[in-house]
């Protein structure tokens, strides 16, 4: 099944990349670690944390009509 969905502000954003990771069995800490940064890092950027490139894009985005969506596939995982 595939789950779409309107990104509409930070927030929106991190729960939808959460819900993705959550998916595909991925921690945080795992995800970081193959991305080279901090677990913080993707902790603040689910949680929807303010910053200025996101304020100013989603702005941006705003004023000039521009909308993002996202879309990710649920996977059954394996029992554990």
């Amino acid at each position: 099944m595939t789950i779409k969905t309107k990104i509409k502000n930070p927030y929106t954003l991190g729960q939808v990349l959460q819900q993705s990771r959550l998916q595909q069995g991925v921690s945080q800490r795992e995800l970081a670690k193959t991305l080279g940064i901090t677990q913080k890092w993707i902790w603040e950027l689910e949680q929807g944390k303010p910053g200025l490139l996101m304020d100013r894009l989603f702005m941006i985005m705003e004023n000039i009509g521009v909308t993002l969506s996202a879309e990710f596939e649920v996977v059954d995982l394996p029992e554990k």
